[in-house]
């Protein structure tokens, strides 16, 4: 028979992300909601956010209510005082940070690529691509001064196989292709690893543009894609990339895409 210590220790092992300390940015729907909640499952104390309060505070009463670790932040991941507040935060509340979850990200437009205005341009890659690198440049050193950690990079398959009907979130997708690898090498002698999800056609609002699109579902959902992924389907292989078990692991943009084919 078991004693209580033994069940306990055994409980703490299947909880691989114990007492890790996670961000997870764009985390109150879909991918980014899913994947907070895994990461929470799996042992680890997650700070989530985004840009409206209202479901910010949704978001946290519904996996408070589930017995997870969690608390939140308003914060629009495209502004440098609200990051600046959303990684203070983390160390203020726990001390350290171990995981960074880059998902947040726009698309303001679909249509003809030459009718993208400047603004569009501009606030797409702002925020998919500059924001993205300006937090792992703030998180990275309290990740150092604990000895490592584990950032992951949202992206797409799209980035593989960029539509100009979806030219500017294209080109920033395979832009984050890119910066997960450059940011794997940069980093690596901190003991940071740095992966990439290069997500599939998921249940998301996104998705959701794509199937109302006859030119760009024909193109994207090939045959013999049964059905398009959950959002929880993204969150297993999150929670991996930051466990032990994906310790030798780095620089890789992992496709989430039920076998669409992007690259070889």
């Amino acid at each position: 028979m078991h004693s209580q210590s033994t069940l306990k220790l055994c409980d703490e092992r299947k909880k691989v992300l114990h007492e890790k300390v996670a961000i997870v940015s764009g985390a109150t729907y879909g991918i980014g909601f899913a994947i907070a909640r895994r990461l929470a499952q799996d042992g680890a104390h997650v700070l989530l956010c985004s840009r409206k309060r209202v479901n910010v505070e949704r978001a946290v009463e519904q996996l408070k209510n589930e017995g997870l670790s969690i608390c939140a932040i308003q914060c629009h991941i495209g502004n440098e005082e609200d990051r600046e507040k959303l990684v203070a935060t983390a160390i203020e509340t726990y001390g350290k940070i171990d995981i960074l979850i880059c998902n947040a990200g726009v698309n303001p437009f679909v249509g003809p690529i030459f009718d993208t205005t400047v603004d569009m341009w501009e606030k797409v890659f702002h925020v998919n691509v500059t924001s993205t690198f300006f937090l792992i440049k703030l998180v990275a050193p309290h990740m150092q001064k604990q000895g490592g950690g584990s950032i992951i990079i949202c992206s797409s398959f799209i980035g593989y196989i960029p539509h100009p009907l979806v030219g500017p979130y294209s080109i920033t997708k395979t832009t984050l292709l890119g910066l997960t690898n450059v940011m794997a090498q940069a980093l690596c002698s901190m003991n940071i690893r740095v992966n990439g999800l290069a997500l599939g056609i998921i249940n998301t609002s996104f998705s959701k543009v794509i199937q109302k699109t006859p030119e760009l579902a024909s193109k994207l959902i090939p045959l013999g894609v049964h059905r398009i992924g959950e959002p929880e389907e993204c969150a297993g292989i999150a929670s991996f990339l930051c466990t032990e078990d994906a310790s030798y692991i780095n620089g890789e943009n992992i496709a989430v895409s039920g076998g669409i084919r992007g690259r070889l």
